[in-house]
């Protein structure tokens, strides 16, 4: 089963983005796309619907978000983090991105995506989400290398009074930081 559509969520948080408040992420928005969790579409280098924390978005950080065509696990290409100075508290303040989607309080999503890490240290946490509030689980956080591509796997229920699933991964500190095939599947009972 797929997952709900994340057009009219990214369409909101691109609006927020827009408002005159200074933009927290940089994001184009198809939702004939879809998830787009292969980053097999771009535009201006970053891929359509993901909110990517990029170097015009990060006060404090040096690097380069890179689609790579020569790494990959899925389709063609893969996101890739290359990292010179980076801040350790991670989501809008680190190199990463973010993904969100409709959903409803107890709903289950497994969430799973391949990566390749040189020397950074990497977060990924996946959490429901309301206006004001949020609880999330840490997929991982690893400083550990890893050469050959390795696949991470979660399922997360959504809470009570939450209606959004987010997921979001951040690189911590310098290095080289793939990502592909980012899935996210409602899972039915």
């Amino acid at each position: 089963m797929r997952a709900p559509s994340i057009g009219s969520v990214l369409t909101s948080v691109t609006a927020f983005a827009w408002c005159g408040c200074a933009a927290l992420s940089e994001t184009t928005v198809d939702p004939a796309v879809g998830m787009n969790g292969s980053f097999e579409t771009t535009r201006a280098g970053l891929p359509v619907n993901w909110l990517v924390y990029t170097p015009r978005t990060v006060p404090n950080g040096d690097f380069d978000v890179v689609v790579d065509t020569v790494q990959f696990k899925d389709g063609r290409q893969s996101l890739k983090f290359l990292v010179r100075k980076s801040s350790p508290r991670g989501g809008r303040l680190s190199p990463g991105l973010s993904q969100v989607f409709k959903g409803s309080a107890g709903q289950t999503f497994k969430v799973s995506f391949w990566a390749k890490n040189e020397g950074t240290e990497f977060v990924a946490r996946v959490g429901g989400v309301a206006a004001t509030t949020g609880v999330y689980d840490t997929i991982v956080k690893s400083n550990e290398t890893i050469a050959e591509w390795r696949q991470f796997e979660y399922s997360y229920t959504i809470p009570p009074r939450m209606n959004v699933l987010r997921l979001e991964m951040s690189v911590l500190q310098p290095g080289t930081f793939w990502i592909d095939d980012v899935r996210i599947e409602a899972v039915t009972r």
